[in-house]
């Protein structure tokens, strides 16, 4: 029982702060039950919702979920439709109860290559949830974590060019500054479904240091019984950040 998984999440103290999450699977999912890709898709939006409420249940304060590449452009275009509808039919949907939960939504990504509707959907949903205090929701869409640092690269070259930042003076620091998660830690604790095990380009300075959970488990049928799982896994490991212990 996720109860049950909860309680020794409880007992043993130490939750993740921050979870990131690549969401995998929802194309083979719907390939397994000979329905086309968007179906997989839809029923991962319940697979969201669980793990939202999960994040709120164990006391995670930031849960980033990568929902759509800038790889994922190169779909076809009846596959990308369907994925910004269901996009804006998450966000109606959604909306009300994440205020509601005291969750603040962000979008990370080039959102301007979104279509109109999306777009106003996320800055919708932005703008809703912006006084929520109990758990963090990063939605990267449009995301591609190289073109992430070569932005954050082009930013503190324009500071260099008109002489507000010295070329000595970038360092990890100033370059962390300039990512989309800038605001928050980086990721205790990575999920990947459907055992897949790649980064795919997904918050590659931010994973440094994160602790890697791979499950074999499609992306739809994703419980917070899966997410307890894992942070379970996370508490019994030793992290040293490359230093050796006494």
């Amino acid at each position: 029982m996720a109860a049950d998984l909860l309680a020794l999440i409880r007992m043993n103290g130490s939750v993740p702060a921050h979870v990131a999450v690549i969401m995998d699977g929802n194309g083979r999912w719907a390939q397994e039950r000979h329905l086309p890709r968007p179906f997989g898709h839809r029923e991962g939006m319940k697979a969201v919702r669980e793990v939202v409420e999960g994040c709120l249940e164990a006391g995670v304060e930031v849960l980033t979920l990568f929902a759509f590449s800038e790889e994922n452009w190169q779909r076809p275009a009846s596959e990308i439709s369907a994925l910004m509808r269901l996009l804006e039919e998450y966000i109606a949907k959604e909306v009300h109860e994440l205020r509601e939960q005291g969750v603040a939504v962000h979008v990370l990504g080039e959102r301007s290559r979104l279509a109109p509707a999306a777009r106003a959907a996320v800055e919708r949903v932005e703008r809703e949830t912006a006084g929520g205090l109990r758990l963090v929701l990063n939605l990267c869409i449009s995301y591609s974590s190289r073109a992430e640092l070569a932005r954050a690269a082009r930013l503190l070259a324009e500071e260099v060019l008109d002489g507000t930042r010295q070329v000595d003076d970038i360092d990890e620091e100033a370059i962390r500054a300039k990512l989309y998660t800038a605001p928050w830690r980086d990721p205790d604790l990575l999920i990947r479904t459907s055992g897949e095990l790649r980064l795919s380009n997904f918050l590659l300075w931010q994973l440094a240091y994160t602790e890697l959970y791979i499950t074999p488990v499609l992306w739809p049928d994703v419980t917070r019984r899966d997410l307890f799982q894992a942070i379970l896994d996370y508490q019994g490991r030793e992290r040293r950040f490359g230093k050796v212990t006494a």
